[in-house]
């Protein structure tokens, strides 16, 4: 009864400080894709900076903050509950920390009249880099991920990353709160505050904005010198829904309309075709192939590759990777990989298996760390057995030869590695710094997020489909390489290396406006753009982002001990 209480006092003290966090969260929420109101994030977290005043205690502002941000992710990410309630609640719980810790800095701040053009940008950023920082990472919903659209600014990424697009925002941000607190006041503390000094934080943040600009019209416009077209390659995109496939009893109702596009795509003269994520339901490693009979499903869909790829094109196709031991007769390891067919009807003899596995979805913690907590999470998964897959760990450069006998290189990045900026990064170049590859491809399965109506037929896509897309425009952009995505239920579609969507394409079925590709299946071939420009990024990765999360995770230190010292605990 009296935790009760306690708890009630707390929460009636902080609600009153809450209506700035509703109002930055709101924002938030709609300068993402599907809506983008981007033109919003310029300003979504001046709210937030006001209601962070000094003049009141910081534990009811942290504590309100943490109640919208909680609320603010439980309500954004509710496209994961089909797939983990358990992973849902605890990653939106954990991340929820993070504005309480802004709240603390901007107090800070604001108290030492530290510049907040510079230190709001240095705290967003870094506790970006801390989302989803126990799970490897989970870099979704960046105050820069709004600006997708705005190619001009966005260009920056290749050499600051989708960080540097955030720290931009951020500092404008920044700006305008400072502005408006000088504003408050008497006439007397106005003059003051709005003098020379003020005067050149304007100058300082317009001159960054406007250099941004700059250097974006000068990439764009320089990118016909760079870029060539390279060959015709297609997207084939399924409309699987996620209860069908898991099954595993549909592998050829699966397979066969996907064939039937593959088909299509080959006679529009596609050089290379790319099926989306593990909707061949088959292990395809040749060793594994080996053991099983002729009339075995698996056998069988090889079989038709070899066969559809002949003379014709190459197929880059996603399916289940293994090694079998015989000693045991049982799987020694399972992967989610990637497996290209050749024009000659081979295998290529690499593939790819997936790196950055997602927690949950494709693996569950502490089997052999804490076995009693891995047995309860057990209990919350879409599945009634462990069906956790095993870490890749070759980062596969795939060749493929087209008309003309011309090679290209590219790379795989399967699903959310594409939201995991280093792992196209590390594609990109070899170990002499040179570019390896010509352009990315990434599969994904997002049909665990689109909600399949199965009286009515009707389809409801979730925001997680569009986001998924426009995360995936920066990772084009920090490499200069263009991105083919083949998703089951959307979104596919070209992305260049300037970051542009392409909506228009030389054949295939699919809507023109890429964006509006969900919930349906269909394909599409166009030329790909290559670019043979080496970035900043590429070379020295998430620079800024580690920076700026170096300096948050100082601040937790140094007010940690600050407090502790006060309240003489080291004395």
């Amino acid at each position: 009864m009296a935790v009760g209480k306690w708890i009630w006092a707390r929460l009636g003290r902080a609600l009153p400080f809450s209506p700035p966090f509703i109002v930055s969260a709101a924002v938030l929420t709609v300068i993402q894709p599907p809506l983008g109101w981007a033109f919003l994030a310029w300003a979504a977290f001046v709210p937030f900076v006001l209601g962070c005043s000094p003049r009141s205690k910081a534990g009811p502002q942290a504590l309100a903050a943490y109640l919208v941000s909680a609320l603010y992710w439980m309500a954004n990410l509710y496209w994961m509950v089909p797939i983990t309630i358990i992973g849902w609640v605890v990653f939106c719980l954990y991340t929820a920390l993070l504005w309480p810790i802004l709240v603390l800095g901007v107090r800070w701040c604001r108290i030492r009249n530290v510049p907040l053009f510079l230190a709001l940008p240095v705290f967003i950023v870094g506790i970006e880099q801390m989302q989803g920082l126990f799970v490897g990472g989970f870099l979704w919903r960046l105050l820069g991920h709004s600006q997708y659209r705005n190619i001009t600014i966005i260009q920056i990424a290749d050499i600051f990353g989708a960080g540097g697009v955030s720290f931009l925002v951020a500092m404008v941000n920044g700006l305008a709160a400072e502005l408006i607190i000088a504003g408050r006041g008497g006439q007397l503390r106005r003059k003051r505050r709005f003098g020379i000094g003020q005067l050149a934080k304007i100058v300082i943040v317009g001159a960054a904005v406007a250099g941004a600009v700059l250097y974006g019209r000068w990439r764009i416009g320089q990118s016909a010198e760079f870029i060539e077209t390279g060959p015709i390659i297609a997207s084939l995109q399924s409309n699987t829904p996620q209860s069908v496939k898991r099954s595993f009893e549909e592998g050829m109702n699966i397979f066969d309309p996907l064939m039937a596009q593959s088909r299509a795509a080959a006679e529009a003269g596609a050089e290379l075709i790319v099926w989306p994520e593990t909707m061949v339901q088959a292990t395809l490693n040749p060793e594994v192939l080996g053991i099983v009979d002729s009339s075995h499903l698996w056998k069988v869909m090889d079989t038709a590759l070899r066969e559809h790829c002949r003379d014709t094109t190459s197929v880059l196709v996603g399916a289940y990777g293994g090694v079998w031991d015989h000693s045991k007769d049982q799987w020694a390891r399972r992967y989610n990989s990637a497996f290209l067919y050749k024009r000659d009807g081979s295998q290529y003899d690499r593939h790819y298996d997936k790196i950055h596995l997602v927690p949950f979805g494709e693996v569950l913690p502490f089997k052999k760390s804490l076995p009693w907590l891995y047995n309860i999470l057990m209990k919350f998964t879409p599945y009634n057995y462990d069906y956790s897959l095993d870490y890749g760990s070759e980062y596969t450069v795939f060749e493929m030869s087209g008309v003309g006998g011309k090679t290209h290189k590219f790379a795989v990045i399967i699903c959310y590695e594409d939201v995991v900026p280093y792992i196209g990064r590390r594609f990109s170049l070899d170990d002499q710094g040179r570019k390896q590859i010509d352009w990315l491809v990434n599969i994904s399965n997002d049909g665990w997020f689109v909600k399949f109506e199965d009286e009515s037929g009707e389809i409801h896509p979730s925001t997680e489909l569009a986001q998924h897309a426009a995360i995936c425009v920066f990772r084009a952009v920090e490499n200069r390489l263009s991105v083919i995505r083949s998703v089951n239920t959307g979104i596919s579609c070209l992305i260049d290396s300037v970051g542009n969507i392409h909506n228009e394409f030389a054949a295939g079925t699919l809507p023109t406006n890429a964006m509006a590709r969900t919930g349906m299946a269909g394909w599409f071939a166009d030329k790909m753009p290559i670019d043979e420009r080496t970035t900043f990024f590429s070379k020295y990765g998430q620079w800024l982002d580690f920076c700026c999360k170096s300096c948050v995770f100082l601040f937790i230190i140094v007010s940690l001990f600050v407090r502790l010292l006060g309240a003489g605990r080291f004395g």
